[in-house]
C-alpha cells in the first residue's frame, strides 16, 4: 500500500484492529455474554487466582494485565516468562486459571507451559492468540481471538494492543463476577470502547516522533521509564527500540532510578519517560527531577492534561490524550512504536526482518 514498511503499516492498522477486537463483545456500557465460549462463565466464577504465561511483547501485556487484575477485579495475578515457567517446580494456588498468550499460537516455550500446566491442577486453560487454526487454540478450555489480522513485521506492533484490548475484556468480566460495582463497571466497559479513537488520536503525532527520532540516530543506549501500568510500557518501548534499531534500551520503573540505573545518566544517555495523568504522577516528576539534576537528555511522552515542562533541560516533550488509566497503557505505547520506528528507519536498518531474529519462535 502507501507504505515503505509493513511495521508502519500495521502501527496504522490499531485503530481498525482494536476495534475488530472490541466488535460484538461490546454492547453499550456491558460485556456481551459468552465472549469466551460457551458456558464459560462457571469456570471463570470460580477464578481466585491467574497465572499469566507469555514471551516477549506478549509477557508485557500480560504485565498489564496484572495491574488490572489485582486493582480492578481484586484477584491476585502472577506473570511469568514461558520459557522459565516450563522448567520450574510451580506451586499453584488454589482456584488458578492459566492464561498464555501468543500472537501466533505456536512459540514453543509457551506450548510447553500450557501442556505442563494440566498436571499442576489448574481450573482450565485460556488462551489470548491471533491465529484460529494455532495449537494454543486447539488446545486451550477458553479462546478469546484477538482480530489484528496479519502481522508481517517481526516486532510487534498491533498484536501488543489488541492483546491488551482481549486482556482488559476479560479483566471486566472477572471484576464483574467479582462484585465490582454497577457504576464503576459501566464506566470503564465505556473507557475501552473509546480506545480505538485516542489510539487514532496519538497517531497523529507521526510527524512529531518522526523529527524526534532524528536526535536518537547516534546514541547507542537508551532508557525507558515508566510507573505502574506503565512500567511494562516502558519495557515494551525499549524492547521495539533494541528490536529494529540495535540501540542498546532498557526499561525500568522509575522509582528503581536509585537503585542503579541513574549511574547510566549522563548528556550521551536519553531517557523516555512516560507520564500518565494519575497518582503516580508526583512520584515520577520526583523521578524525572533526578535525571535532570545529572544532566539527561529527557524525552516525556504525557498525557495533555498533566503540568509538566523540562525546564532548561535537553529533550523533548510529546502531549498525547491517553484517555484515562484503565486505557493509558495502549495509548502511549503508540508514539514509543513510532519512534523506534523512525529511528530504525534513520539508521538504515532492515525494519520488517531485524537480524538474528523470528516472527513465531518455534523452537527453543
Amino acid at each position: 500500500g502507501e507504505y515503505r514498511h509493513y511495521m508502519l503499516k500495521e502501527i496504522f492498522e490499531q485503530p481498525r484492529a482494536v476495534a475488530d477486537t472490541l466488535e460484538g463483545r461490546i454492547a453499550g456500557d456491558h460485556i456481551l455474554p459468552n465472549i469466551f465460549g460457551v458456558d464459560s462463565d462457571a469456570l471463570l466464577k470460580r477464578v481466585r487466582h491467574v497465572q499469566i504465561i507469555a514471551c516477549g511483547t506478549s509477557y508485557h501485556a500480560g504485565m498489564v494485565a496484572r495491574y488490572w487484575l489485582e486493582a480492578i477485579a481484586g484477584i491476585p495475578c502472577s506473570v511469568e516468562v514461558a520459557s522459565e515457567y516450563r522448567y520450574r517446580k510451580a506451586v499453584v494456588p488454589a482456584d488458578s486459571l492459566f492464561l498464555a498468550i501468543s500472537q501466533s499460537g505456536e512459540t514453543a516455550d509457551t506450548l510447553a507451559a500450557l501442556r505442563e500446566s494440566r498436571r499442576h491442577g489448574y481450573l482450565g486453560s485460556f488462551a489470548i492468540c491471533n491465529v484460529p487454526e494455532s495449537s494454543l487454540v486447539r488446545e486451550s478450555d477458553l479462546v478469546l481471538m484477538t482480530r489484528a489480522g496479519p502481522e508481517i513485521g517481526v516486532a510487534s506492533t498491533k498484536a501488543f494492543t489488541t492483546q491488551l484490548t482481549a486482556l482488559a475484556l476479560l479483566v471486566l468480566e472477572l471484576a464483574r463476577m467479582n462484585g465490582l460495582d454497577k457504576a464503576r463497571y459501566a464506566q470503564l466497559v465505556n473507557d475501552l470502547s473509546s480506545l480505538p479513537r485516542h489510539v487514532a488520536d496519538a497517531l497523529e503525532h507521526a510527524p512529531a516522533l518522526a523529527e524526534l527520532a532524528e536526535q536518537f540516530v547516534q546514541k547507542n543506549h537508551a532508557l525507558f521509564l515508566g510507573r505502574g501500568a506503565n512500567y511494562p510500557v516502558a519495557l515494551e518501548g525499549a524492547l521495539k527500540l533494541k528490536e529494529i534499531s540495535y540501540i542498546h534500551a532498557e526499561g525500568y520503573p522509575a522509582g528503581e532510578l536509585k537503585h542503579g540505573p541513574l549511574a547510566l545518566v549522563d548528556e550521551d544517555m536519553p531517557v523516555i519517560a512516560v507520564a500518565p495523568n494519575n497518582e503516580l504522577l508526583e512520584k515520577l516528576k520526583s523521578n524525572l527531577e533526578e535525571v535532570r539534576a545529572r544532566g539527561g537528555e529527557l524525552f516525556v511522552i504525557a498525557d495533555t492534561r498533566v503540568e509538566i515542562s523540562n525546564g532548561d533541560s535537553r529533550g523533548a516533550i510529546i502531549r498525547i490524550d491517553s484517555g484515562n488509566d484503565f486505557i493509558a497503557p495502549a495509548v502511549f505505547t503508540i508514539p514509543l512504536q513510532l519512534l523506534a520506528y523512525h529511528v530504525a528507519v534513520l539508521r538504515g536498518t532492515d525494519v520488517d526482518q531485524p537480524r538474528n531474529l523470528a516472527k513465531s519462535v518455534t523452537v527453543e
